[in-house]
């Protein structure tokens, strides 16, 4: 038993002695370990050099993501204002008869490809090149110049400013003002529907692309005279875009004229019915949708508040235009016309084109409140005067156009317009915002400037067409239908054309 304990006793000894040589091996060792002592006392003496390497190419990083992703906002937002091309063929060739269908679709297609071509050769240089107060001076095939619509770049050099940022590349900023200078060029085809000459129709989108649409574009979006000088001010196109299409279009309705069986012996406007209203509503439920490409894409960058309150305000005054356009049309017509709410929508969307960025969600009520009155009554009138139009494209894009571009000086909200960093000096905010008549002076200086440009030009163009190769097909062919004598087509094979 003592031999047993004896034995327990030592095995506890050896176990205790264990820990004790251990750390009578680290003292030995302990001059050893304390060699790199030095090299990390010298660490706390790296760590600012190496905390401002970090921070910089963290801002380096976040600059690059910030690129990437307004990048893809622009060029996605881009694709849905292409995708408007589909609305408007839609749209016109519903609200047209079937004898014209081909043709219709035909423009709407062909328009975007002439569009592509010319503004990439002579347009984009002539509107963001670098230039005086009027025009452009950057040569053929030149893509550059800052983007105005609005301009982003002071945003970029705030944020990052060591870097040099200058925003989304220029392909990116030159594709999304493309598809902005195609649906200018749009407007006029449904204006000029169902008479005009394809060939005459495809010269005349080429010029549009050259010498009408960049000129004033260089004045409103590219850093000429109104928004130099005059302070005008337009988001997204209610006068870029809208009124330039308006007044090019409603210059050739006039140098076209009315078509045949429009306006009776007595001077009445007779109803030529459209022959597809599914396919209209299609259409104008796709240019809505486009809309949201339209509106909040012009704020050129992802900026999750900015978007989301153009959204909101863009999308109010079409449901609102909608809705008041179906009463006004009730009211007036006895009938709440298809046509009609269709059209108040797209007034609505117009309307709010200009001032989306800088109203309240309340203000874009009220402007599409209005807009969705004016429409009916443009067409209306317009049928009274004897301006032919069969979808309403100047009622829509011409009138409202105009009235969103002076609601700028109306409805802007001084503290809005700071937030999205323009001048409080300069832009002082709208009429009913306390703002006072500078932006307002300002607006209606635009669409004056506008409209005696764009009419002038266009009837140059008009007339010149008029001359040499004529705009108008003959009386037979505009009987039987420009599917058959422009294009040897017809929309509907195999069924019983009524080509009243």
């Amino acid at each position: 038993m003592m031999k047993h304990w004896l034995g327990l006793i030592l095995i506890g000894l050896l176990i205790a002695a264990g820990p004790a040589s251990n750390v009578v091996q680290a003292q030995d060792e302990k001059p050893a370990a304390a060699e790199p002592a030095p090299e990390a006392a010298a660490a706390p003496a790296a760590a600012p050099a190496d905390l401002g390497k970090s921070i910089e190419e963290l801002k380096v990083s976040t600059g690059n993501l910030k690129v990437a992703l307004d990048t893809v906002w622009v060029l996605v937002t881009a694709m849905l204002v292409f995708f408007m091309n589909l609305g408007f063929a839609c749209v016109e060739s519903g609200m047209c008869r079937a004898k014209n269908c081909v043709n219709i679709l035909s423009k709407n297609f062909i328009v975007f490809a002439v569009t592509s071509l010319f503004f990439w050769l002579l347009g984009f240089g002539l509107m963001f090149g670098n230039g005086g107060d009027y025009v452009g001076t950057e040569g053929m095939m030149t893509v550059g110049g800052e983007d105005n619509s609005p301009a982003t770049l002071e945003a970029y050099k705030g944020a990052y400013g060591s870097l040099n940022w200058t925003g989304v590349p220029i392909w990116a900023k030159f594709f999304f003002q493309l598809v902005f200078a195609g649906t200018a060029a749009t407007i006029v085809s449904g204006a000029v529907a169902e008479r005009i000459k394809y060939q005459s129709f495809i010269v005349f989108s080429a010029l549009m692309a050259i010498v009408i649409y960049p000129v004033v574009g260089h004045w409103i979006w590219g850093g000429g005279w109104l928004a130099a000088k005059a302070n005008f001010l337009d988001f997204a196109g209610s006068t870029q875009v809208h009124s330039i299409g308006g007044w090019a279009a409603l210059t050739g309705i006039l140098f076209l004229g009315p078509r045949i069986g429009k306006f009776g012996a007595d001077g009445k406007a007779n109803a030529i019915p459209g022959h597809n209203m599914t396919a209209a509503t299609i259409g104008c439920l796709i240019l809505w949708l486009g809309w949201f490409g339209f509106n909040p894409g012009s704020t050129m960058a992802a900026d999750p508040g900015f978007i989301s309150d153009v959204c909101v305000t863009t999308n109010t005054a079409a449901a609102l235009a909608t809705l008041t356009a179906t009463i006004t049309s009730w009211v007036l017509l006895g009938k709440p016309d298809i046509g009609m709410t269709l059209n108040g929508c797209l007034a609505g969307l117009v309307a709010v084109t200009a001032p989306c960025a800088w109203i309240t969600v309340e203000s874009s009520a009220i402007i599409g409140a209005i807009a969705g009155v004016l429409v009916v009554l443009a067409v209306i009138g317009f049928d009274k005067i004897k301006i032919d139009d069969p979808v309403g494209a100047t009622s829509v894009h011409l009138v409202n156009g105009i009235f969103g571009t002076i609601c700028v000086g109306l409805f802007s909200d001084p503290a809005i317009m700071a937030s999205r960093g323009l001048d409080p000096t300069k832009f002082k905010g709208g009429l009913f915002f306390g703002g006072g008549m500078d932006q307002l002076i300002a607006q209606l200086t635009g669409v004056v400037a506008t409209a005696v440009y764009v009419i002038i030009a266009s009837a140059i163009c008009w007339a010149v067409l008029k001359a040499t190769m004529g705009i108008r097909v003959s009386r037979e062919e505009e009987i039987e239908g420009l599917d058959h004598g422009e294009h040897g087509n017809q929309a509907y094979h195999g069924f019983v054309m009524d080509v009243s």
